[in-house]
């Protein structure tokens, strides 16, 4: 216990006795320091009193799939300092492949008493998924928002990038620079951005079929085995569902013995992280991550405040950024 206490009493920035007088409800504590006592209880893994179990920590469960695509740490670092900002701790659960699976830290979370959470690239995005682990934070009454288009029927707020806005910007692009046979590499069928990207690539090529279209898992290896489909298929000009997979898309160019812009333009989706260092640097479509990432942290806390809840799906505008991995097509 007194080992405890003195970690708690680390954590929170106050005396023993102060950590000693919240978890034994006595008065004398202001509300700030009884927060910050019993999040850095949550934070530590520590069970709280019986009688303080029912209350929520000033503790937000940030869910993100993994941390290797830089575009996850990134939304991370913006969600962590704006709950900060707000007064909460944020608790980052990062899955991995053979790692601890979402349902599993939805769980824990709501074992630690959290006031809210804020999803990204989960399971909500999938169609053919299985989502009974929201449908237990639905039942709980706890706020959610989800990061990026998911499932209708969740109900949750949605903070999105304009998929019909990306395609459009980096169709438009390559058709400028003359290209005439574009493809798309995706994700995984049921995953609902990719069928967005794919609808609206329906609607600005004119498409009668996904001939041009090719699937992957979201790997650079997955991109490159898709990317060689559509090059020896006649593609001169490929959007990618995401940087990674550009970067899978480039790496299939070269190992077919096509130069990249010359022979093959590239366009991602997310400018993330070191897409300036690339080889060639890479054109891609930028997601606003700050302002939706601080945007996802002002609904969440409005639904924890009780100050009303959003359920539409607020849409962001990208940015096409232009680099060196497209260029004109090929004659």
């Amino acid at each position: 216990m007194t080992k405890r206490l003195a970690e708690v009493a680390k954590k929170a920035g106050v005396s023993e006795a102060t950590v000693s007088r919240v978890l034994n409800g006595r008065d004398g504590v202001s509300e700030a320091t009884r927060a910050s006592v019993l999040t850095a209880l949550d934070v530590l893994g520590y069970e709280r009193p019986t009688k303080l179990r029912g209350e929520r920590a000033r503790l937000v469960g940030l869910v993100l799939p993994e941390l290797q695509n830089p575009i996850f740490p990134a939304l991370a670092e913006v969600v962590t300092a704006s709950l900060a900002q707000r007064g909460f701790t944020p608790a980052l659960c990062a899955r991995t492949i053979g790692g601890v699976p979402e349902s599993d830290y939805v769980e824990m979370l709501l074992d630690h008493q959290v006031s809210g959470v804020i999803f990204a690239g989960g399971s909500y995005a999938l169609a053919d998924a299985s989502h009974e682990h929201y449908r237990r934070l639905t039942d709980r009454g706890l706020p959610v928002v989800l990061v990026n288009a998911g499932v209708d029927e969740l109900g949750f707020p949605r903070v999105s990038t304009d998929d019909a806005v990306a395609v459009e910007q980096a169709y438009g692009h390559l058709k400028s620079l003359g290209h005439e046979r574009i493809g798309m590499v995706l994700g995984p069928e049921g995953h609902i951005p990719s069928r967005r990207k794919m609808a609206a690539m329906i609607q600005v090529a004119g498409w009668g079929d996904d001939a041009w279209v090719e699937r992957s898992s979201f790997s650079m290896e997955g991109a490159r085995v898709s990317a060689t489909k559509l090059i020896e298929r006649g593609a001169t000009g490929i959007i990618c569902a995401s940087d990674v997979l550009a970067l899978g898309a480039i790496r299939a160019a070269r190992r077919l013995g096509r130069s990249v812009p010359a022979d093959v333009s590239v366009v991602g989706f997310d400018d993330s992280a070191f897409m300036t260092c690339t080889d060639p640097p890479l054109t891609t479509v930028r997601q606003p991550i700050e302002t939706m990432g601080q945007s996802a942290v002002d609904i969440l806390v409005s639904q924890i405040e009780e100050a009303g809840v959003l359920h539409d799906e607020l849409l962001f505008e990208p940015e096409l950024v232009v680099r060196g991995s497209t260029g004109p097509a090929p004659r």
